[in-house]
């Protein structure tokens, strides 16, 4: 799903709310969410889930896997998403 999307279903549930009102709601949540995780802060969304940041060490083997040559792959950040209980059963609920 695109943003395109949720902004019509959400349009759809809000009939009072216009477009502009929506994305700019959208985009301060997201924004919000994309701030707190570059200062390394967890975000929990209950019954969604939780974004968190892990940190990945540097690798001074790692091989191109195209010419098997060596090379160095510095330390960076990478963002982790863990589902929810509940989102995990709505997932794996059986029809």
């Amino acid at each position: 799903m695109v943003k395109s999307e949720i902004l019509k279903i959400l349009k759809e549930k809000h009939p009072n709310l216009s477009i502009n009102q929506i994305e700019i709601i959208f985009d301060i949540i997201f924004n919000s969410i994309s701030e707190s995780l570059i200062k390394s802060r967890n975000v929990e969304i209950r019954s969604f889930g939780t974004f968190s940041i892990k940190k990945l060490a540097e690798n001074k083997s790692a091989r191109n896997p195209q010419t098997g040559e060596l090379i160095y792959v510095p330390s960076r950040k990478k963002v982790r998403y863990k589902a929810s209980n509940t989102l995990n059963k709505l997932i794996n609920k059986k029809k």
